[in-house]
């Protein structure tokens, strides 16, 4: 099995097909976290006839009830605190079929120890009650290479391009953890195989994401169409000219599948961009194009500015514009994360080495600024914005 299969596909990855009324099925994801970015891009890959491991079984886990906009009748949805130890038993170990397990999870908290305590509430209950599960997929990310979003540790962070061979940062990072959590548990079990993956900023689409870049500039955007204002780039120098690389939803899903069913990829951690890099002063331009906006440019010496600064207290400005497009009823602060666009917006050059995929035969990759269009294009076409 080779990642070739991605180049021969006769559908959109956009477009689930059913398997011809068939209701059998050779392979059952457990997807944890099924309402995130990477979540909703894999139940969709997963789905579709000609994926590897075919027809799938598809499970979904999430804390809060189901949205309406993961409408395929054949994921099985399923609600559950995967924190609290006994709803995760009496919710997952009913689930005696799964042969694969993709945790793309986040809680929202840095903490090591209610990271860790989810994932391991989640493999000791599947991993015993599911006699041919053959492989567990976690998704960590950069902060692997950066450290954490936690003004406690000041670390000095691995300088790019990023490798999967450099060091552990001398700081408590629940990635850390995660990775020797997934080694440990997975030896209870012969024959059973892990891979984890350290994703770039993600480009998707999900409006009830903890970490959506796309959905929160978008956000920002939109609001300052409805008051009539400029596109104000609020971050650094460095930033806006630095370069910069991200991963589409749908292509880190590909490498998570790929990675399952690769033998050669099995037992290792992948970094995962689109393959190329940007600048965020383009990607400036063509939001501002995207929302008929006029673009406001860094200038040298301004003043820092913090978006959620910016944006704070306009949640009723939201909820107007909510009204008056008669979107999809969200709350600001559910839609947008104006921290993680202050994050990005304050740090330097931020490149992943994909060599290590490509060397095992992952050749699949995805034009950053498509990407970025595509995600926008999703989210009008479910309404979530104007």
């Amino acid at each position: 099995m080779t990642a070739n299969w991605w180049w021969n596909r006769s559908i959109s990855p956009r477009k689930c097909v059913e398997n011809g009324g068939q209701k059998e099925h050779n392979s059952a994801a457990l997807i944890i976290g099924i309402t995130g970015i990477v979540g909703s891009s894999l139940a969709e890959m997963l789905l579709l006839h000609d994926t590897p491991g075919n027809p799938w079984k598809v499970y979904g886990v999430a804390r809060r009830p189901r949205p309406t906009w993961l409408s395929d009748k054949r994921l099985n949805y399923i609600q559950c605190d995967i924190s609290n130890s006994r709803e995760t038993i009496s919710k997952l170990s009913p689930l005696i079929d799964i042969t694969h397990i993709f945790y793309v999870c986040w809680v929202g908290s840095e903490d090591c120890d209610l990271n860790g305590s989810m994932f391991r509430n989640v493999l000791r209950v599947v991993i015993p009650n599911a006699p041919n599960l053959q492989h567990v997929c976690l998704q960590t990310g950069i902060k692997y290479y950066l450290g954490v979003f936690d003004e406690r540790y000041k670390q000095e962070p691995h300088e790019s391009p990023f490798t999967e061979d450099l060091p552990r940062l001398p700081i408590p990072n629940f990635y850390y953890d995660l990775e020797d959590i997934l080694e440990e548990e997975t030896k209870a079990k012969l024959g059973l195989t892990w891979s984890a993956h350290r994703p770039a900023l993600v480009f998707g689409f999900s409006p009830c994401s903890m970490m959506n870049m796309v959905s929160t500039i978008s956000v920002y955007a939109t609001i300052c169409k409805h008051e009539n204002k400029p596109l104000v780039y609020p971050g650094s120098d460095f930033s806006w000219d630095c370069y910069y690389d991200v991963v589409d939803a749908d292509l880190l899903a590909e490498q998570q599948i790929w990675a399952s069913m690769e033998p050669k990829a099995k037992n290792q951690a992948f970094n995962c961009s689109n393959g190329d890099v940007f600048k965020w002063k383009h990607i400036w331009k063509i939001l501002a194009e995207q929302f008929g906006l006029e673009m406001v440019e860094y200038r040298k010496g301004q003043k820092e500015t913090s978006m959620a600064e910016l944006m704070k207290g306009k949640e009723p400005v939201w909820d107007e514009i909510v009204k008056k497009h008669k979107l999809v009823p969200t709350k600001l602060n559910d839609i947008a994360a104006f921290w993680l666009a202050d994050v990005v917006f304050y740090s330097d050059n931020r490149v992943s080495c994909m060599n290590k995929s490509k060397e095992l035969g992952f050749l699949r990759f995805k034009d950053s600024t498509k990407s970025f269009l595509d995600s926008i294009e999703k989210m009008r076409a479910y309404g979530f914005i104007p």
